[in-house]
């Protein structure tokens, strides 16, 4: 099988990013406006994974995210396989969310759901629109926030009058007299701690749909193990709402958390520091994932900065704390290890044991300055 890229999935990050710079150049021009409704906007944390702004003397913040292309992939194996996992998909999208949300160190209170379909009927499937309420309950309860209500539209000629476009946003809340985390006190010196992922989690749908598209059995390939692809490709996303409330808890000393998603591990730059993310352990590779790469002709370089690869949630701290931190993490339920360092260094992400180097072009999501 010839290979295949996320561009040729249909996902450009290039275009995608420049879309996300000149958006956030514009709303940074309008920062001014809600200081007449008595709040005030944090500008350090645009282009971060949630905004922050603050009103009445509590700081707060506001997420958006969608689950992207994964819906089709359990409309698809519903069909093919009769393996119904909408329960999944709703519960992956309140991750996407929540896990965004908290890496300014704001703890969800309220998620709203989107639920959008090309027709109506597709709610006339009861067993599946009940998982897809089952999962999304489900998950705001791991997170520990209310569901607040959202929307529901029916959307002909805009979404496939099959599938379903699943999004959502959420506002949480920083603790009482504390500071967001936006990386403005990451140092050299600092460790990096990776939170394993369970599987895809909710980033390189498109492309695995392409893979199994190619290949003979599709869905029903088997994996090592046995498993079916369809189905292991569907296995939950982690919420790391938990552990990151216990950081805060133990007032363990964290400069800044990554939530693994889109560019893979180039998201460990995320923050604007000029620091080298210098990475010298990595986490194992889940099967579902390693099979990906394997058919799709992914070199490392492109498999790890498009699929999570293992890696789930980045926890940076001070100089000595990041056993602690990964203790912490595995009293949770969670593997993780002390992975790597932050040194002092052009930007960019150092893979270590792969030879791989993501500069800082690779990923660069802060905006312009204003217009």
């Amino acid at each position: 099988m010839s290979g295949v890229d996320y561009r040729g999935a249909g996902v450009d990050y290039d275009a995608l990013d420049e879309g996300k710079r000149l958006a956030m150049t514009h709303a940074l021009a309008t920062s001014s406006l809600a200081g007449g409704r008595g709040a005030r906007p944090l500008d350090a944390s645009r282009g971060q994974p949630a905004f922050v702004f603050e009103l009445a003397g509590r700081g707060l913040a506001f997420v958006l995210e969608g689950l992207g292309t994964k819906s089709i992939i359990a409309r698809q194996v519903l069909e093919r396989l009769h393996i119904n996992r909408f329960d999944a998909v709703a519960y992956d999208t309140v991750a996407a969310i929540v896990n965004d949300l908290c890496c300014v160190g704001a703890l969800p209170l309220v998620v709203n759901a989107y639920f959008a379909t090309g027709s109506s009927d597709w709610h006339r499937d009861a067993q599946r629109a009940s998982a897809l309420i089952a999962g999304w309950r489900e998950a705001c309860e791991e997170a520990g926030c209310a569901w607040g209500g959202g929307e529901s539209p029916t959307l002909p000629g805009l979404v496939a009058e099959a599938d379903i476009e699943l999004a959502g946003s959420a506002i949480g809340a920083l603790a009482q007299g504390t500071e967001p985390i936006l990386g403005e006190q990451l140092a050299a010196g600092d460790e990096i701690v990776i939170v394993s992922s369970s599987g895809l989690h909710a980033n390189g749908s498109s492309l695995a749909r392409a893979v199994a598209s190619r290949l003979p059995e599709g869905y029903a390939t088997r994996l090592g193990s046995g498993r079916l692809l369809g189905d292991a490709l569907l296995d939950r996303s982690l919420i790391y709402v938990g552990l990151v409330e216990r950081l805060l808890g133990e007032r363990l000393p964290v400069t800044y958390f990554s939530h693994i998603t889109g560019h893979g591990l180039a998201k460990l730059m995320r923050p604007a520091a000029q620091l080298t993310y210098q990475i010298s352990r990595l986490p194992r590779v889940p099967e579902v994932l390693e099979l990906l790469v394997s058919e799709a002709g992914l070199s490392a370089r492109e498999a790890y900065s498009t699929f999570n690869m293992g890696c789930g949630f980045a926890v940076y701290c001070r100089p000595g704390s990041g056993e602690a931190v990964a203790a912490a993490a595995r009293e949770g339920g969670h593997d993780a290890l002390l992975a790597g360092t932050a040194r002092a260094g052009p930007r960019r992400v150092v893979l270590e044991p792969l030879g791989v180097t993501y500069d800082s072009e690779t990923l660069e999501l802060s905006p312009r300055a204003r217009v």
